[in-house]
């Protein structure tokens, strides 16, 4: 079974999560995109939800969907959220931000009752950091901002090499919200929280892509079948 077949099993397994007249946060990436799919099924069924996107790209496959849409603004309170994650340790601590969407991801998963995680099992890691740390930072300012991220890492304990996300053009990535994103290649984080509070502090950091505190649970679809983390129902 390939990655992909992985992923829907996950995604399918969260569906299950799923009651009436809930409020959902719809995340972005790969999984978070045939958790979307299925449930445009669902919806087309007749389940009643209201839903919230994490990016522009989630929100035009959710309305594509017929997928009832709100805003944070209108809907401030979610009762679950479904993402994915390019990593997640045994603590349930994630890296995200792959696709760029880990500000949205972010405010999105503060605002819910409960954020649950959905992932092959291969995005299991003993010890987050052998993805790049996404870091979203403003336009302006970007050499004094990435001066200070290096140093903000160094005191965490962690080193590695900061690069400037480019698209496949050659040209910036912009977020969603016109920002820029610095991948930190660090390789390993042995103080995921030393890290996250250093990187808070750096003025011109948007938002980082340690997730720590807000996932309830994980949803890891292997070949030997769904292994659970935390707590999912």
């Amino acid at each position: 079974m390939n990655a992909d077949e992985l992923k829907k099993q996950a995604a399918a397994r969260a569906l299950d999560l799923v009651r009436p007249g809930m409020r959902l946060g719809l995340g972005t990436g790969s999984t978070a995109k045939h958790f979307v799919d299925l449930l445009g099924r669902r919806v087309a069924e007749g389940l009643e939800i209201i839903c919230v996107a994490t990016s522009e790209a989630t929100q035009a496959q959710a309305l594509s969907l017929n997928i009832p849409m709100s805003t944070l603004d209108e809907t401030p309170e979610l009762d679950l959220t479904v993402d994915g994650a390019d990593e997640v340790d045994p603590q349930l601590r994630l890296i995200k931000g792959g696709g760029a969407a880990l500000l949205r991801e972010k405010i999105v998963a503060a605002a819910s009752a409960r954020m649950i995680v959905i992932a092959d099992d291969g995005k299991l890691v003993p010890r987050l950091g052998r993805f790049p740390l996404p870091i979203e930072v403003v336009p302006f300012g970007l050499e004094a901002t990435r001066r200070a991220v290096a140093i903000a890492i160094t005191a965490s304990g962690a080193a590695g090499e900061l690069k400037l996300r480019l698209r496949p053009d050659g040209s910036t990535l912009l977020t969603d919200g016109g920002h820029f994103i610095l991948d930190a290649h660090l390789g390993a984080i042995d103080q995921p929280e030393l890290l996250a509070q250093a990187l808070n502090t750096v003025p011109g950091v948007v938002e980082h892509g340690l997730f720590i505190g807000l996932a309830a649970g994980a949803i890891l679809a292997g070949a030997e079948g769904l292994k659970l983390l935390g707590r999912i129902e």
